[in-house]
């Protein structure tokens, strides 16, 4: 729940080197001699003034069927499978190696050898969860409170989670947030939406299915009717989401700032002992905590107290079993697959092991593997030439912030001074992570997860009351990833994303600009978008935009959520404009930044003229669709609708676009052509 915003992996991998990321003064002769535009990857047979997604794309969708493991398969996923090979490499080396115990080498190593172990997996079968459930299916209500934050420490969190974030009155320190959680499918619409009882039903035969495997229907006399045991969590978990605030209402931060006493919190909720649950949590001495959405704790208190205990306890073992499925023998790996794969995703099959097994290894000794990564694989010079690319958007954001018309001078000033203050990380951090704490050993692979996780709920937990470190990273270096955070006021590249295939060091700055430019163009917007523009410089929640300029900002940002609501991802599904607009914001601001970047390189000389039949304004445009090729099945478009913030790729290019006026200009888009949207309808915001 930290406040930050990710770019997905499909926007992110486009972060490596280009020529001119020398200061915009440098007039020096451009060495490049290729397009930057991969001619296969077009669709001629398509106008770019009817479906430009199609037109720059088609032919890379063609050549890159989807395969059986994938619900979504992108350009961006070419670096995502290269950086799992490279990880695994390196992991491959220290397991076949005798390492000194304790060391992170050993860590590592054992870790993958034992999650690699099938047939001690299968001999285990559910073994690993057996005393953890044995102890709920005798849980009495008196103990509720400490199981609750027992579970939280392992990394379960039913009914609600609690976590360390910073005071969004005082950026510096870390305060404990309680937040809604909890439901096994996801969001809430799948329990509330009636088109979605096919997945309801589904999901009761997997709970149904796993009790039974798991023997936890056994525990608590209901074997032979695991479907019935099943339907009373689902209905459990259905009364938590009607008490669910939706998630368009939570993109707006002061909605979810409630801050009261450990005291006040527990009038909210006198269902739970408070008080032992943070004593449990080793943090009895907290004397604030932030209440992230009041009217569902105070539903869940309803909950609880009317809820059966028999319910209850099987709601605690189904999310003890649903965290632990994929780290089991191969029944509950296929069956947690089954759902959550092919159901909801529409995969045929699943990741092959050594892939599920690095990522595990990622997700708990993530820095100790980064350090192995950056030392095998990160380039020196890339850094420094990011971070020269980085000040050359950060130039480009601030004069279009100079040149708005639409802002009072105040605002301009606050918003200048806001950028300038951006905490730029790239690459990996200067101080790594100490796992000396975290113990490998050679019980079960299920055990390890949870020793990982307990490690890492400690680390977490242990922040809280304490000032945050703005040194600290919210990702790892080999994550393909990026983000924004606006509580430290910080946007990140890891070194994970800065490296080919997708940046071409041969290629013309045009493209460059249109790919790599958007990206960091992106992040940067994030700090001025819906969410990003009500913290300042500092990351405090505050409001530093005059009257007039707030009423401007959100009439403008109306035309893209009005434009979003309107385009119809799949027969008779709309996109969510107000759930997306921070990204769509983003997109949108890193396209005109960026695009005034490159106007800047273009007069002074660094950007060739027509190449492979394109200019320079084109090439642009037809890099920053290249981004987002990719194939994607139905029930994946249905399922990222419902809970990515995110526009599917297809419309980051074609809702995109159209607001663009040096789109429409490139192509030369008229009134009567598809791809036209009138300039009074043109959300023009960054």
């Amino acid at each position: 729940m930290k406040k930050w915003f990710s770019l997905t992996l499909s926007m992110v991998i486009l972060f490596f080197v280009f020529t001119s990321s020398q200061p915009m003064t440098t007039k020096s002769k451009p060495k490049k001699v290729k397009s930057g535009v991969t001619l296969t990857n077009l669709d001629k047979s398509v106008k770019p003034t009817e479906d430009f997604y199609q037109y720059a794309c088609g032919g890379w969708m063609k050549l890159n069927p989807l395969g059986p493991e994938y619900a979504r398969f992108g350009s961006f996923d070419v670096l995502g499978e290269n950086n799992q090979k490279q990880l695994k490499d390196l992991v491959l080396k220290l397991s076949a190696q005798k390492n000194a115990a304790g060391t992170l080498e050993q860590k590592v190593g054992d870790l993958y050898k034992i999650g690699m172990d099938t047939v001690t997996l299968q001999n285990q079968g559910a073994q690993p969860i057996q005393t953890e459930l044995g102890a709920i299916a005798s849980l009495r209500r008196a103990q509720l409170s400490r199981k609750l934050a027992d579970m939280s420490l392992e990394g379960l969190h039913p009914f609600f989670a609690l976590f360390g974030s910073s005071d969004p009155d005082n950026s510096d320190m870390t305060i404990a947030y309680l937040w809604q959680t909890g439901l096994g499918i996801g969001d809430r619409d799948y329990y509330l939406e009636k088109d979605q009882q096919n997945i309801r039903d589904e999901y009761v035969k997997l709970m149904a299915k796993m009790f039974k495997m798991a023997g936890y229907s056994k525990m608590a006399g209901f074997e032979g009717n695991e479907t019935e045991l099943a339907k009373r969590v689902l209905s459990l978990e259905t009364m938590m989401a009607s008490a669910f605030v939706d998630k368009t209402t939570l993109r707006d931060p002061y909605q979810t700032i409630h801050k009261c006493t450990p005291a006040d919190f527990q009038k909210m909720i006198p269902a739970i002992d408070v008080k032992v649950y943070l004593n449990t949590l080793k943090l009895d001495n907290v004397d604030t905590v932030n209440v992230g959405q009041p009217t569902y704790f105070a539903s869940l208190n309803h909950i609880l107290s009317v809820a059966d205990m028999e319910v209850i306890r099987a709601y605690l073992a189904w999310n003890v079993i649903n965290a632990a499925a994929s780290y089991l023998s191969d029944d509950f790996v296929n069956a947690d697959f089954d759902f959550y794969g092919k159901v909801l995703s529409g995969k045929q099959e699943n990741r092959p092991r050594w892939k599920r097994v690095i990522g595990t290894v990622d997700g708990c000794l993530g820095e100790a593997l980064g350090q192995m990564y950056v030392k095998a694989y990160f380039p020196a010079e890339a850094k420094v030439r990011m971070e020269q690319l980085v000040k050359n958007l950060q130039w480009a954001l601030g004069e279009r912030i100079k040149a708005s018309t639409w802002m009072t001078e105040v605002t301009k000033k606050n918003a200048l001074e806001k950028l300038a203050a951006f905490r730029v990380k790239i690459g990996y951090p200067d101080k790594w992570r100490d796992y000396s704490a975290l113990q490998i050993q050679n019980d079960s692979y299920y055990a390890n997860v949870v020793r990982a996780r307990r490690f890492e709920s400690a680390y977490r937990l242990s922040k809280i009351g304490k000032p945050v470190d703005k040194d600290e990273w919210q990702m790892t270096p080999q994550t393909v990833n990026a983000y924004y955070d606006p509580s430290t006021n910080e946007i990140c590249f890891p070194a994970g994303i800065l490296q080919p295939p997708f940046f071409d060091m041969n290629a013309d700055d045009a493209a460059n600009y249109g790919a790599i430019g958007v990206v960091i163009g992106h992040e940067m917007t994030h700090g001025f978008d819906d969410q990003g523009r009500n913290y300042d410089l500092k990351g405090n929640l505050t409001d530093w935009w005059t009257e007039q300029d707030a009423a401007t900002f959100k009439e403008r940002s109306q035309l893209i959520v009005d434009h979003f609501n309107a385009i119809e991802v799949a027969p008779g599904v709309f996109g969510n404009g107000s759930f997306t607009l921070g990204e769509n914001i983003a997109d949108n601001g890193g396209l005109n930044v960026s695009y005034s970047a490159f106007q800047k390189a273009k007069s002074e000389g660094t950007i060739k003229g027509d190449m492979d039949g394109y200019t320079p304004e084109q090439r642009f445009f037809l890099a920053y669709a290249a981004v987002w090729a990719a194939n994607i099945r139905q029930e994946e478009i249905l399922r990222r609708t419902k809970e990515d913030p995110h526009s599917l790729g297809r419309w980051r290019v074609n809702g995109t676009l159209p607001h663009i006026d040096a789109f429409n200009n490139a192509f030369n888009i008229q009134p009567s052509d598809p791809m036209y949207l009138a300039p009074e309808k043109r959300a023009r915001i960054w």
